[in-house]
């Protein structure tokens, strides 16, 4: 009994300078968090920049029991998108000029199809490719028997239309014009509703729908959506 109660004061001894002892500091050593829906951007292929949110750590270290802090901060960075060739599609409008050939040299729509219907070579496929690359099978096809030497150029004479729908005056189809970014087809269509969403819009491009600043190069064939705010 004596001996059990010299160890009482001994043990409240230990446990007090385990208490003493000074908790190591704990660092907030996390890598940054991937950015959100990026290769979706990129597959846009148009574009000055489009804003995504990354999640970086704080780079103080925070002591275990202090105050909290916010694990994670949220930046805006501007993520490159790619800038690529025009391809063509339906409702495009092209200026065929083969020189020396007046009956091949004309104005032609791009169909439902995604062709060109020339005299001569019939039938040629557009969709999907750049004008040179036009020009080039339309050379490829007229050597054929046709013409000894072509030469070819196509030039986009009337661009397929855009489309906008949402918080806007007047949703609807519209002519696209060169170097067009969301604020501007959303003044084309009379500017912002009273219930407009007026910082970012949707843009639908070959099935891709993503969200981007109104700065945003607009292309021929897209869809942009101006979301309704709840506040």
């Amino acid at each position: 009994m004596r001996r059990a109660r010299c160890l009482v004061p001994l043990l409240l001894a230990l446990a007090a300078a385990g208490c003493m002892q000074t908790q190591p500091a704990v660092y907030a050593d996390l890598a940054p968090v991937p950015a959100v829906a990026q290769a979706d951007l990129q597959r846009l292929d148009a574009g000055p920049r489009a804003y995504v949110v990354q999640y970086r750590a704080p780079a103080t270290a925070v002591p275990v029991g202090g105050p909290y802090v916010e694990p994670y901060a949220a930046v805006a960075v501007a993520a490159p998108v790619r800038d690529t060739v025009y391809t063509l599609d339906s409702g495009d409008k092209l200026r065929v000029v083969v020189f020396g050939q007046e009956g091949i040299t004309g104005s032609y729509m791009v169909d439902a199809g995604g062709h060109v219907n020339l005299p001569l070579i019939g039938s040629v496929p557009a969709r999907g490719i750049s004008t040179q690359s036009l020009s080039k099978v339309i050379a490829d096809k007229l050597k054929q028997g046709y013409v000894r030497d072509p030469h070819v150029t196509v030039e986009i004479e009337t661009y397929r239309p855009f489309f906008i729908l949402g918080e806007v005056t007047t949703p609807g189809q519209y002519a696209f014009v060169p170097n067009m970014t969301a604020e501007t087809a959303i003044a084309i269509a009379g500017g912002f509703a009273p219930r407009a969403y007026k910082t970012t819009v949707e843009i639908t491009r070959k099935q891709v729908r993503v969200e981007v600043p109104l700065d945003y190069r607009v292309q021929p064939g897209d869809t942009i959506m101006v979301k309704e705010r709840w506040f």
